[in-house]
Parts: structure tokens; C-alpha cells; sequence
């Protein structure tokens, strides 16, 4: 049987290197890494090979590149990919099944254990999502529509369903951002936003989670 070998790009030898460098102190956490320049010359290679593999240990959370100001070393080591870098670099498709995971637990939830405060904030979060949706202002309308689905979160009164929920929705609006060109999508399917209301309002657990699913499903 062959065995199939990964090349391994110039880029993963430095960043492998120089990962070794920090878990091994040489570069202690809160500290600059050297300039883009010096990197280049202290690891012989070309200045695209030093940012892929700056890329690569920040996706990781390994180091945190501040603009204008430098790299620097965010923690020693890591034993996996973070979460939220994890997320960070998903695909729309991966986001949305998790997405729809967790909002139709949140939405049974939120039907059963909703106040009426609650179901205040999900009112003017889904007035203020209709408003500039039907007034064309996409970024407000995004917004609106992430802070709706939040408050139906808050509305589950289960915090790690929340906090969960508001992990992937903060990479969803990013996604929005750059794929909505205009807030027709949003017009289209602001009825249905209006029913998952309707439903959490009445306490209809059932329905509720029907609702989310049609909602998903014109993303």
C-alpha cells in the first residue's frame, strides 16, 4: 500500500520553527517579535513565507499581530486550535449547520421560558430589522437582525447556550457583511422573523423551532 506523504510548505517549516522558539521561552508571552525585515533575515526566506506563517500561529492564537505596532506573543503554547479561531476560518455552510443547531434548542427554550421584558427586546430589535430593511441601510439592518436572534438567546435563560450562540453569530454578521449587497434578502425574510416571534410569544415551543428552520433555510 503507499503511503501518502504531505508536503510540507516552507511556510509550515517557519511557522513550526518558530513555534518550537516560543514554547521553548526563547520569545516569552507580551513580547515583540522581531520586524517583518529582521524575520527575513534571521530565517532566510521571503517576506510572503514570514506572513503565512504569522497568519498560521495567529490563527491559532499563538501570537496577535497589532497594526502599526507589531507581533507579539499572546501565549506560549496551545494544545489546539481555540474555538473562536476555529471559527474565525469556517465556511458559511459549517457556521450555518452550527447555527442551526443551536438556534432550534434556543428557540424551544426561549418559548418555554421567555418574560415579558424579554419579549420587549425582541420587539424592538425585530421593529428596528424592519424599519431598515424596508429603508435599504444593510449595516443596520444586519445589525438589528443579529441583536433580534441574541435577545431570543438571552431569552432561553441558559448562559452557555447564549454565550455559544453569541460566539458564532458575531462570525455570521461577518459573513452577512460580505455577501449581502443589499437588504433585499432581508425583506424577504423578515416575514418569517415576525412568526418565530409570534410563536416564542405564545409559548409554542414546536412551532417556534418550525420557524427558525424556515428561516435558515433561505440563507
Amino acid at each position: 500500500m503507499t503511503k501518502l506523504i504531505r508536503k510540507v510548505s516552507l511556510a509550515d517549516r517557519i511557522a513550526n520553527l518558530l513555534r518550537g522558539e516560543i514554547e521553548e521561552g526563547k520569545y516569552e508571552v507580551g513580547q515583540k517579535l522581531p520586524t517583518e525585515p529582521e524575520m527575513v533575515r534571521i530565517y532566510g526566506v521571503g517576506r510572503s513565507t514570514v506572513r503565512e506563517a504569522i497568519r498560521a500561529l495567529a490563527n491559532i492564537g499563538l501570537l496577535s499581530v497589532q497594526q502599526g505596532s507589531g507581533t507579539y506573543v499572546e501565549r506560549q503554547s496551545v494544545s489546539e486550535e481555540s474555538m473562536e479561531h476555529r471559527m474565525g476560518r469556517a465556511n458559511i455552510r459549517e457556521l450555518n449547520e452550527v447555527r442551526e443547531i443551536l438556534e432550534l434548542k434556543i428557540a424551544e427554550k426561549a418559548a418555554l421560558n421567555r418574560t415579558d421584558v424579554d419579549l420587549e427586546h425582541m420587539e424592538k430589535y425585530l421593529e428596528q430589522r424592519k424599519f431598515f430593511a424596508q429603508s435599504g441601510d444593510l449595516t443596520n439592518c444586519i445589525e438589528a437582525d443579529i441583536n433580534f436572534h441574541l435577545a431570543i438567546a438571552k431569552a432561553s435563560h441558559n448562559e452557555m447556550l447564549y454565550d455559544m450562540y453569541r460566539a458564532v453569530s458575531a462570525h455570521m454578521k461577518k459573513w452577512f457583511q460580505r455577501n449581502h449587497k443589499d437588504t433585499a434578502p432581508l425583506v424577504e425574510s423578515h416575514e418569517r422573523h415576525v412568526v418565530l416571534f409570534k410563536c416564542i410569544e405564545a409559548g409554542d415551543a414546536l412551532n417556534a423551532w418550525k420557524a427558525i428552520e424556515l428561516i435558515i433555510r433561505l440563507i
